[in-house]
Parts: C-alpha cells; sequence; structure tokens
C-alpha cells in the first residue's frame, strides 16, 4: 500500500492553501519546488522575498509562481496586531507587544490560518515543538469539544489481517505525557475527526489496556473505562471499546474469545494508548520490527490544522506533511 502516494494525489485532487513560515529554510525552499513541480497545493512562504526566489530558483522550482510575505513589514499586519492583542490581553500582552510577535513568522503563520487566508500551516524544521504548538494554540486554539492539543502518527504496515497492508493511527505517542480520562477520550475524538480527512475511511477505535473487559484492574484500567464513556457520548456514531488488550483490538479471532460482544471485534484501525510511555514505546517498536512506515507525529485537535515537523526533516518529510495538512484543512 502506497500510502504516501495517495495522499499527495489526494491532496492534487483539492489543493489548499498552506503557510510555510521558515519560508527560507533551505530544506522548506526543496519541498517547495517539489510541491510545485507536483501541483500538490498553493504554499505561500514567510521571509525575505529577494532572498526566498533566488534560492528557490536555484532549486528548479518556479520563483513567479509562489507567494511570499515578510512578516517583518509592518504593512497590512495592522488586523493581526488587533486580532493578538485581543487574545492575549487577558495573559498580559500589550499593544507594543502584540506588533513585536506578529513579526514572528510562526506568530503570523498561525494568524494567517485563523484569518482564513491560507488554511493551514507547517513548521518545525528549525523551530522546536513548543514554539510550534504556542503559536497554533495562542492564535488558532482547539477545536470544537476539545481542550487537549495532542498527536497521532499513522503506521502504515503489511498485512495482518489477510487484506493487504493498512494504516493504524497510534495515539498519542509525541505530546501528553500522562492523560486523565477526559483527555484520553478527546484525543481519541481528535483522531478520529482527523482519520476521516487524513486516510478517508471510517474510524473504528481501541482504547488499549493491560487488560481486557475486567481480567486486570487498578486505577490505569479504571481511567480507560471511563475514557470510553466519554468518548461514547462524544462521538457516538464511531464504533469503539475498551478496555482492550492489543491483539483483541486487532485480531479477530482473539476478539471472538477474549471480547466476544466488543463493538470492535478485532477491527481496529486507532489505537489509543493510555498514556504517552506506551504509545511512544509501542510506535517506535513497530516501525523498527515491522518495518513499518511511521508517518508523524501529525497534530490533532486544532480548529485548523497547525503541523509540526522534526527539525532533522527531510524535504520529502515537508512535502508529506504539507499534503497531510492540505487534506486536514475544511
Amino acid at each position: 500500500m502506497d500510502f504516501l502516494a495517495e495522499i499527495r494525489r489526494r491532496a492534487r485532487d483539492r489543493p489548499r492553501r498552506i503557510v510555510l513560515p521558515e519560508g527560507e529554510e533551505p530544506r522548506t525552499l526543496e519541498a517547495v519546488a517539489t510541491i510545485q513541480s507536483e501541483g500538490l497545493l498553493y504554499p505561500v512562504l514567510l521571509g525575505d522575498p529577494e532572498r526566498i526566489r533566488d534560492e528557490l530558483r536555484g532549486l528548479g522550482g518556479d520563483p513567479g509562481d509562489v507567494e511570499v510575505v515578510d512578516p517583518r513589514v509592518s504593512e497590512g499586519a495592522g488586523g493581526f496586531v488587533e486580532t493578538l492583542l485581543e487574545l492575549r490581553r487577558a495573559r498580559g500582552m500589550d499593544r507594543a507587544q502584540a506588533r513585536e510577535r506578529v513579526r514572528d513568522p510562526l506568530i503570523r503563520g498561525a494568524l494567517m490560518v485563523r484569518a482564513g487566508q491560507v488554511q493551514g500551516s507547517v513548521a518545525g524544521a528549525v523551530n522546536s515543538t513548543a514554539d510550534v504548538l504556542r503559536a497554533a494554540l495562542w492564535c488558532v486554539g482547539p477545536d470544537d469539544g476539545i481542550k487537549i492539543v495532542s498527536s497521532a502518527f499513522y503506521m502504515v504496515v503489511e498485512s495482518f489481517r489477510d487484506r493487504g497492508a493498512e494504516v493504524l493511527t497510534f495515539t498519542d505517542a509525541a505530546v501528553v505525557p500522562d492523560p486523565n480520562a477526559s483527555q484520553l477520550a478527546q484525543i481519541a475524538a481528535a483522531a478520529s475527526r482527523a482519520r476521516r480527512q487524513v486516510v478517508g475511511d471510517s474510524p473504528t477505535v481501541a482504547f488499549l489496556s493491560y487488560s481486557t473487559k475486567g481480567s486486570g484492574a487498578g486505577p490505569s484500567v479504571e481511567k480507560v473505562q471511563r475514557a470510553l464513556e466519554l468518548f461514547r457520548d462524544m462521538e457516538p456514531g464511531v464504533p469503539a471499546d475498551g478496555e482492550l488488550q492489543a491483539d483483541t483490538a486487532l485480531v479477530e479471532s482473539v476478539a471472538r474469545r477474549k471480547a466476544p460482544h466488543s463493538a470492535v471485534g478485532g477491527e481496529a484501525n486507532i489505537l489509543v494508548f493510555p498514556d504517552l510511555n506506551s504509545g511512544n514505546i509501542a510506535y517506535k517498536l513497530v516501525q523498527r520490527l515491522a518495518r513499518a512506515e511511521a508517518i508523524g507525529p501529525v497534530i490533532q485537535g486544532l480548529r485548523h490544522p497547525c503541523n509540526d515537523l522534526s527539525r532533522g526533516a527531510s524535504p520529502e518529510d515537508i512535502v508529506n506533511v504539507a499534503c497531510i495538512t492540505s487534506l486536514s484543512a475544511r
């Protein structure tokens, strides 16, 4: 299954405007040249226009066919200053601070998303995850019914259910260390919404544990059980169950024995881990031992998509995350 090729095809069919705040970064510019050549989306770059266009030309891109915004220029930024001031006034920000902050490409990009000038943003090749998420939280904010931002890895795994390669959502494996039951339910809800957009299929959610339907006991099990109850209230149309061990969530024959009345029945495509330890360990084990392709982390739970890159991201990684961002846009 060539999931990444499918992502690019679907992005190309419905191209969106995506801002890249790190517009002068070489890998980002190389990614933009690929985006242009394949017609994947409409990139908007932040940075020095002359430098960006010169370097894009040298990489084989089309400098005349890219929008560039210089965030250092105050002209046209007055509305952004007012917006940021209104958003952050209660936290002590004054007008002078807001005027300075909108010159920050991360903040400017996130404000462009909020204003609807672009449909999403991608950054993190040179900025920290904390800085990228801070800009998104300040300026875009969480989605309806969601109070916590989380992440997902899309794991492309070889056939294990006799139906060819599949894409599994592992959540959360990068952001929230120890979610409580309410946060776990919100993480699952955000993953369900994101999966419909990114993968394009229907979510089936398993809340994972070391216990299946009371085979074990303890605070962790109770947290997962409560999270399921809350999730069902949030997303009543999504098949979901918990607490389930991983084999019960993924293998029909095991589910028949261990949880015969489960709404998941071994058909889970979203695995909700009880904490960051288990999620991060699991995705890395599957990536290395099963040679699965791990795509992410993809940020979820925001009103509009603002994705973070690894600082070791390759140009291909940036292209793929930009396409996922475009698919996630409403």
